[in-house]
């Protein structure tokens, strides 16, 4: 087994245990909330994967300024595959929010300020991983997502604030505004983050990985032609 297989089944193996670490903490070990009950747990796996998605979205941008700035491939590779899992944590943030919405709110979803600037996020990026594949020629596309994933990242700012500018119902989370988070609420939040960054990290590796021998086996038929 070499090295590449080798770290890709360790950190397999330590987010999967990790995983399966915080759900024991969000079920077991920390308390029931006061207010809203134990529809409160999706809490940890929607802020969680929310924090996941925006960092996904920063590298996303970092990726775009060096490919633009140096012109290597690796950074094209990164931006490319931080989107991409990025947007599989935003999916997943929309979709716990709309399932811890329902019995708080009354309502799957409300076009309120946070929401509707996390819909248009996600569409964006939805928009970028189909124009990847849209634009002709490969530099041509990577020059053009870089530009792209720059110019959508504001959406990350722009939601993280919205809470802060504009009167909406989405709590603020480090404030606790709304919701009284105890020491063991407050353990079991800060692990999941690990948790699910963690598992960012691997998603990410193999997702570079793939891109890296799609690279290959492209050159390899472009040699064999």
């Amino acid at each position: 087994m070499n090295s590449k297989r080798l770290i890709s089944w360790l950190l397999a193996g330590l987010s999967t245990f990790l995983f399966l670490v915080a759900l024991g903490l969000v079920f077991f070990y920390a308390p029931r909330e006061a207010t809203m009950g134990d529809v409160q747990r999706i809490f940890y796996f929607h802020v969680a994967s929310a924090w996941v998605g925006f960092f996904g979205f920063f590298v996303t941008f970092l990726g775009g300024l060096f490919y633009l700035g140096r012109n290597e491939r690796k950074w094209d590779i990164l931006a490319l595959s931080s989107a991409e899992v990025g947007l599989v944590f935003i999916t997943m943030t929309l979709l716990t929010g709309m399932a811890w919405a329902k019995p708080v709110w009354g309502t799957y979803w409300t076009w309120d300020p946070r929401l509707t600037i996390s819909a248009v996020q996600w569409l964006l990026y939805v928009a970028y991983v189909m124009l990847r594949s849209s634009v002709a020629g490969r530099e041509r596309g990577a020059r053009f997502a870089a530009v792209y994933g720059i110019v959508a990242f504001v959406t990350v700012p722009l939601s993280w604030f919205a809470i802060r500018w504009w009167r909406t119902l989405h709590p603020q989370i480090i404030s606790g505004a709304g919701m009284a988070l105890t020491d063991k609420m407050q353990t079991t939040l800060f692990f999941s983050l690990a948790t699910f960054t963690l598992l960012y990290i691997t998603l990410l590796r193999q997702r570079m990985l793939l891109e890296q021998k799609r690279d290959m086996l492209n050159q390899q038929v472009i040699n064999a032609e």
